[in-house]
C-alpha cells in the first residue's frame, strides 16, 4: 500500500515541493542563524574583555582592596547565577569580592573566553568565563549568563524543525488528497473506458462542475469520443454499403459466367456476355478506385502535392473536357469565371471534385437544360466554384445525408453510381480547409458550392 502511494505521480510531486520547501527554509534560516550566533558570541566576548581590562587596570593602579570594593559595589545586589558574573580570587583561589559563593570547580583556562555549567546550590547555571591572572598571583573571573540565549536558539531550532515537519505534512496530507480526487476521476474514466470496450459507444465522461483543467480534458475526451463513435458508425455503414453495392455487380458477373459455362453459346453471345462481365468489374474496381482515393484524402497525405494554383484555369480545363460528353446529353454546359483565382491547392484533386459534380449534374439534368459552372471571389479572401443544375434538385431533409458515403436517395435509385461522387467532394473541400454548400438553384434544380481560401485577380471570362 504504501509503495502504491509513494509511486503516485502527485503524491511524488507534493513531496518534491515539501522536500523543496524544507531546502529553501533551510537556505534562508541557515544563513541568518550563523549571523545571530556570531554577532552574539562577538558582543559577549567584546562585554566580557571590556570589563576584564577595566578591572584589570583598576587592580594594577589601586589594589586588591579598591578592586574588590568595586566589584562588590557592582554585583553584590545581583541574584546569583544571573546576568553578570564577577570575581576575584587570591593566589589560593579564596573568593575576596563577587557574586559566586566559591572559585568553580571547572578547568579555566586563563586569558581564553569559554562557555561552561556550573552547579551551584543544587542549580545548574551555562556561562561564559573569562579568566585573568594579576599580579601576585590574584585570579580575576568574569563571565555572562548565557542560559536565555541558548534557550532562545533552542526554540529557534524547534521553531524551523516544527516548519520542516508542518510543510513535510502539508505535502503529505496534500498529496493524499489530490491522490484520492484523482484516483476518483480515473476511476470513472476506466469504467467510461470499460463499457466503451464492451460496445457502449454512447458513453461520456460525466462534466464537472467546475471549469479546471479536468473539466478542459473532460470535454477533449468526450469531443474524441464522439469522433471516434461517428467513425466507427461510418465504418459500419461504410461496410453495410460496400457489401450491398458489390453484390449486384459481382452476382451478375457470376452469372455471366456460369451462363457461358453452361449453355455454351455461339461466339458473338459470348463475346457481349465478357463485355458485360468487363463492365461489372470496371464498377467494382470503380468502387475500390474511389474508397482509395477518399483514403488517400482523409489521410492528409495528398497535403504534401499543394502547390499554388489558379482555380478558374482548372475549371476552365475540366469544362473543356465535358464538353463533348454533356452535348451527347443535349445538354448546354457554361462556365464563368472572374479571372484569376489563386490558392494553394492539389490542381488534380480540385479537378476531379469539379468533373464529380459536372458528372453528378448530367445525371439528373433534362434534355435542353443548362449547367452553369462559375468560379468568382466571395469577400475578397474566398472563392467559390459553383455547379447549378436544372434537374429535380434535393429535397432539405437529404441535403445533409448526401455527402455520406454509399448514400444514395431515392430518386437515384434508378441512375448509374455508387454513392461517392459527393463524398469525395466533400473531402477535398475539407482536405483544402474549405466547405461544401447544397442549396437550390432557380427555379428549378440544384445548385453546389465548394468554397476555397484564395485572393482574386483581373478579368471576367464566360465558356459557353
Amino acid at each position: 500500500m504504501l509503495s502504491r502511494f509513494v509511486r503516485f505521480s502527485a503524491v511524488n510531486t507534493a513531496l518534491c515541493y515539501g522536500a523543496a520547501s524544507i531546502l529553501v527554509l533551510a537556505m534562508f534560516a541557515g544563513p541568518l542563524w550563523y549571523a545571530w550566533t556570531s554577532t552574539i558570541a562577538e558582543g559577549r566576548t567584546e562585554t566580557l574583555v571590556d570589563d576584564a581590562d577595566r578591572l584589570t587596570n583598576l587592580f594594577a593602579a589601586q589594589g586588591a582592596g579598591q578592586t574588590a570594593t568595586a566589584i562588590g559595589t557592582q554585583v553584590g545586589g545581583q541574584p546569583l547565577g544571573i546576568g553578570r558574573i564577577v570575581v576575584l580570587a587570591d593566589p589560593a583561589l579564596n573568593v575576596l569580592a563577587g557574586n559566586l559563593p566559591h572559585w568553580p570547580h571547572v578547568t579555566i583556562v586563563d586569558g581564553g573566553m569559554q562557555v561552561v555549567t556550573l552547579h551551584i546550590n543544587d542549580r545548574s547555571f551555562r556561562v561564559a568565563l573569562l579568566s585573568r591572572r594579576l599580579p601576585g598571583g590574584y585570579r580575576l573571573l568574569v563571565g555572562n549568563n548565557v542560559d536565555h540565549i541558548e534557550r532562545l536558539g533552542t526554540l529557534a531550532l524547534y521553531g524551523l524543525i516544527g516548519c520542516a515537519g508542518t510543510f513535510l505534512i502539508i505535502a503529505v496530507i496534500g498529496g493524499m488528497v489530490v491522490r484520492y480526487a484523482m484516483l476518483a476521476r480515473v476511476h470513472v474514466i476506466n469504467q467510461t473506458t470499460a463499457a466503451i470496450v464492451e460496445g457502449d459507444l454512447s458513453r461520456r465522461l460525466p462534466p464537472l462542475a467546475h471549469q479546471d483543467e479536468l473539466e478542459m480534458l473532460t470535454q477533449t475526451v468526450n469531443g474524441m469520443l464522439d469522433q471516434i463513435e461517428q467513425l466507427v458508425h461510418g465504418v459500419r455503414h461504410a461496410s453495410n454499403a460496400i457489401a450491398h453495392d458489390l453484390r449486384t455487380p459481382l452476382a451478375e458477373l457470376r452469372y455471366r459466367l456460369e451462363e457461358l459455362a453452361l449453355l455454351r453459346p455461339d461466339p458473338e453471345h459470348t463475346y457481349t456476355e465478357i463485355d458485360g462481365a468487363i463492365a461489372d468489374v470496371d464498377q467494382v474496381l470503380a468502387i475500390f478506385n474511389a474508397l482509395l482515393r477518399l483514403a488517400e484524402i482523409d489521410s492528409g497525405a495528398r497535403r504534401a502535392g499543394f502547390t499554388a494554383m489558379d482555380v478558374a484555369r482548372v475549371a476552365v480545363e475540366v469544362v473543356e473536357f465535358y464538353q463533348p460528353l454533356v452535348e451527347l446529353h443535349d445538354v448546354t454546359l457554361t462556365l464563368a469565371t472572374s479571372g484569376r483565382l489563386a490558392t494553394h491547392g492539389d490542381p488534380l484533386l480540385l479537378a476531379q471534385a469539379i468533373s464529380n459534380l459536372i458528372e453528378n449534374a448530367v445525371k439528373y439534368a433534362p434534355r435542353g437544360s443548362t449547367i452553369a459552372v462559375s468560379a468568382s471571389a466571395r469577400g475578397g479572401q474566398q472563392i467559390a466554384l459553383e455547379v447549378a443544375d436544372q434537374g429535380p434538385g434535393i429535397a432539405d431533409a437529404e441535403k445533409p445525408k448526401v455527402t455520406a458515403r454509399f448514400y444514395r436517395s431515392d430518386a437515384s435509385r434508378g441512375t448509374p453510381g455508387v454513392g461517392l461522387g459527393l463524398s469525395l467532394v466533400a473531402s477535398v473541400a475539407k482536405l483544402h480547409h474549405g466547405t461544401l454548400e447544397l442549396g437550390d438553384n432557380t427555379p428549378t434544380g440544384l445548385r453546389v458550392t465548394l468554397l476555397l481560401a484564395g485572393t482574386a485577380e483581373g478579368r471576367q471570362s464566360v465558356l459557353a
